[in-house]
């Protein structure tokens, strides 16, 4: 894939999230997928069904309210992208932040692989310490 495809793929599946449109997230993906966000607590997903559910479960913990851009990284068949995120977290048990929820901005890392012009592997890794600082869960 050249570039542009891969910007476009990421940028279209970043727009159906930051959209809450489950439908377009999945149309995103590739047929075989891999997907995981740590630190999510539901570990890798490899199918559908269960990407959809984590979606299904993540638009209704978390509001976006959009992202600043920092480095995107290109290889054969992939791409690094990190971001800013900013939004609202209502369900802090998605970060392993029970029973907090707040505004938040923190850094977000993202692997994504492609096949047939689709993602094929998505793993996203979350700045946990600002989360926990933001959201004010006391580390024991």
């Amino acid at each position: 894939m050249r570039r542009e495809d891969m910007d476009r793929a990421v940028n279209e599946h970043f727009g159906f999230e930051a959209a809450d449109n489950l439908d377009g997230v999945m149309a995103s993906l590739a047929g075989k997928v891999e997907h995981e966000i740590v630190p999510s607590p539901v570990g890798v997903q490899h199918d559908k069904a269960s990407v959809h559910a984590y979606y299904k479960m993540l638009f209704e913990s978390v509001r976006g309210e959009g992202v600043t851009p920092l480095k995107r990284y290109y290889g054969d068949g992939f791409v690094v992208d990190e971001t800013m995120w900013h939004g609202e977290i209502l369900d802090g048990s998605v970060f392993l932040c029970d029973g907090k929820s707040g505004k938040v901005s923190f850094r977000l890392l993202h692997i994504f692989e492609f096949q047939d012009g689709k993602i094929a592997r998505e793993q996203a890794w979350c700045d946990l310490a600002a989360l926990q600082r933001q959201l004010q869960v006391k580390l024991s």
